[in-house]
């Protein structure tokens, strides 16, 4: 409903490498210009505007194909994948329940199953490999 036919016809003839998310900003300015060579936009400052403000969400469409277009680097992941699993080393350590009222002998690590930080960990690390 954005297109016309013969608009879309035109859109899926154009053969590009790339996206093609600037043909509608080339039409927009194309149709703007006429509008205000046919008195339908009254001041060119009124056209100035609107072409800045049409140019400013163009640029931030071109930035979002940057970040589609550069994949993350190795380094970014394996870094990452590093600090969960050092992340839950720790916890598994960390929270452990030492009863002190016991008398252990050093103040040795109870042996129980940290469900919680099991599950934490799960999660973490699914979402780490997606």
């Amino acid at each position: 409903g954005f297109m016309t036919r013969y608009e879309r016809k035109l859109f899926d003839d154009l053969k590009s490498p790339h996206l093609k998310y600037w043909v509608p900003f080339v039409w927009f300015g194309n149709l703007a210009s006429k509008a205000r060579n046919e008195g339908r936009i009254r001041d060119s400052v009124d056209l100035q505007t609107l072409m800045n403000e049409m140019n400013k969400y163009r640029s931030w469409c071109s930035l979002l194909f940057g970040y589609d277009w550069v994949g993350i680097p190795l380094v970014y992941t394996q870094v990452v994948t590093l600090a969960v699993y050092t992340f839950f080393f720790a916890c598994l350590i960390g929270r452990q329940f030492l009863d002190t009222d016991q008398g252990y002998q050093g103040h040795d690590l109870d042996i129980y199953i940290p469900i919680f930080t099991l599950l934490q960990f799960f999660f973490y690390a699914g979402w780490l490999k997606v």
